[in-house]
């Protein structure tokens, strides 16, 4: 009778002891420091025309959205619109000047937001990384003109003519 019940007894015992994976403790405060300087390189990159340096901080399939309507670029297109600026020496400087990063709690997907010194002017960068292995990549970038509050209805009149064109045409 005992040998039944240890057969019995004994599969209950070790189906609860299987391997279970502890998780990974993620030190949210170095992956900021990695993603920060992925974006820092990634802008010095434009600034010195290193196209592939550039590029090569992004996902192959991430998207850049840029200032204007139409602007939702995949790689190919994104490589294909910038390859001029980068073979004349000079792309764009953009200089951070503020960058919130946030990272999720098994350090695999982060998000950004940062305020920017370019050309344009202030503008706002906003993007989602992901870390393969041990390198972050730029999945989705998003960049944007600062308006302020004050000035939002003479954009709106500057503006009116071709956003008015660029709905016409996306909603056909």
């Amino acid at each position: 009778m005992k040998k039944i019940i240890y057969v019995l007894i004994i599969p209950f015992l070790f189906a609860n002891c299987e391997k279970k994976q502890l998780p990974v403790k993620v030190n949210i405060t170095v992956e900021k420091e990695k993603i920060n300087n992925v974006l820092d390189a990634w802008h010095k990159s434009a600034a010195e025309a290193n196209f592939d340096l550039y590029f090569n901080a992004m996902a192959t399939d991430a998207i850049f959205i840029g200032t204007d309507a139409s602007e939702n670029w995949t790689i190919p297109a994104f490589k294909n619109f910038s390859k001029p600026y980068f073979d004349k020496g000079k792309a764009w400087n953009f200089k951070p000047i503020e960058r919130n990063v946030y990272v999720n709690s098994d350090g695999k997907i982060a998000w950004f937001d940062e305020l920017l010194d370019t050309w344009m002017g202030v503008c706002r960068g906003s993007g989602v990384l992901k870390k393969n292995e041990d390198t972050w990549k730029i999945e989705h970038y998003v960049l944007s003109l600062t308006i302020p509050n004050g000035n939002v209805e003479d954009v709106i009149k500057i503006n009116k003519e071709k956003d008015s064109l660029f709905l016409k045409k996306i909603r056909k």
